[in-house]
């Protein structure tokens, strides 16, 4: 599980420790909770002189979701891992309803600032605002980790980093489809693209293999438009036909198919958009920044055995991975179900009569008494949830 920080009664970071050792800690008084989330206990007396493990922060941006990981590279310990979802599309949501209300004001003839567009420059490397907001989100995290434990270092991914450049510095031309990467970049895209399922049969958990949705043998191309997920089972049947023939007995399915191919990749612009602009800003933190490639990420996850989510390819990105990974699994909260009865976790809706509602993992638990809630953390602009993770086959 997750490890517990640690600060001295100075606020100076010092190594995180086990659960077990802060519950301790805890009940024999020589510590307090400072902050719920992450979870961070602050001792009674200060400490002289410590002996600290330097850690890494390793973060693997995404367009939804980033995954973050500690890790110590020394030992190959996953210290702390977390998922950080972003809000982007509501912030986009959010500035279209006040353009439009804006934009009915006008109509109306209503009061109203006039625009000024002299005043609207743009400074250099300025963001959208529902990009801005990923860039900023994960630089609030960093920052936090940096207060609470002892970082030295920083690895982000970038997604066109050139990781065989840097072990053969004159390869050149066909040489780099030949490398340990070739191929890495185009499926997982893919795979991520197409949600690890196969586009004739919805079959997961499965082999799957990339298939030309116009055949090659029929002038189709290797662009990542024609590119699609079968199964064995589903790319034998299909062999050298095309999708129109292949599906023609199903015309829901075909529909659906040709509507995904033609999906924007909007994904992959907000990641493009914001790589630079994240590493930029972390440099600026004064530390030294690794970047590694998305196909180098997961070569180390491959390697190693470990299943996709976002905080294991955070704990892969570049080429400081350990050889082996010491992964344990992320803290979990257990929520009994229940209307009123047990005990429930989660965000509080505060009304002026003293009776709340309560929203967890489960579901709104209605009408609980203010004489029975406790607080726990305070709002801090995020919403924070604790999930069982599978399980993952023994490290080396």
């Amino acid at each position: 599980m997750s490890q517990v920080f640690v600060l001295d009664t100075n606020k100076q970071a010092l190594n995180p420790i086990h659960p077990g050792s802060a519950h301790l800690l805890l009940r024999q008084g020589k510590a307090a909770v400072y902050r719920r989330y992450p979870f961070t206990i602050i001792l009674a007396s200060a400490v002289e002189q410590p002996t600290l493990h330097p850690l890494r922060i390793k973060v693997d941006p995404g367009s939804q979701t980033t995954g973050i990981a500690l890790v110590n590279d020394r030992s190959g310990e996953v210290v702390w891992a977390a998922q950080l979802t972003h809000r982007s599309e509501q912030i986009k949501r959010d500035l279209e309803k006040r353009r439009a209300v804006r934009r009915g004001r006008r109509q109306r003839k209503t009061r109203y600032r006039k625009p000024r567009f002299e005043n609207r420059r743009k400074r250099t490397g300025t963001l959208p605002p529902s990009l801005e907001s990923r860039v900023c989100n994960v630089l609030t995290w960093v920052g936090r980790l940096l207060r609470l434990c002892p970082v030295t270092a920083i690895s982000q991914e970038l997604a066109c980093f050139d990781t065989q450049a840097l072990e053969h510095l004159d390869i050149e031309g066909v040489e780099y489809q030949h490398g340990q990467l070739a191929g890495y970049e185009v499926r997982e895209y893919v795979l991520l693209k197409w949600n690890h399922q196969c586009a004739y049969c919805d079959a997961g958990d499965v082999p799957l293999e990339l298939d030309h949705v116009q055949p090659r043998s029929k002038h189709g191309s290797n662009r990542v438009s024609n590119l699609t997920l079968a199964c064995i089972s589903c790319n034998q049947r299909k062999g050298n036909q095309d999708v129109r023939e292949f599906l023609q007995d199903d015309p829901a399915r075909l529909a659906r198919v040709l509507a995904h191919l033609k999906a924007p990749l909007r994904d992959a612009a907000a990641v493009n958009a914001t790589r630079w602009a994240l590493y930029a800003r972390l440099k600026a933190l004064g530390l030294p920044v690794e970047s590694g490639s998305g196909g180098l990420t997961k070569y180390n996850r491959v390697m190693r055995g470990l299943e996709k989510t976002h905080w294991l390819d955070a704990a892969n990105v570049g080429r400081s991975t350990p050889a082996s990974l010491i992964i344990k699994d992320i803290v979990r909260a257990v929520v009994t179900s229940g209307t009123k009865q047990g005990t429930s976790v989660g965000k509080v809706a505060v009304r002026t009569r003293g009776v709340f509602n309560i929203t967890t993992v489960q579901g709104v638990v209605t009408d609980i008494h203010r004489r029975f809630c406790v607080l726990i953390a305070r709002s801090d602009g995020y919403t924070y949830q604790q999930r069982k993770e599978a399980a993952l086959p023994p490290t080396a």
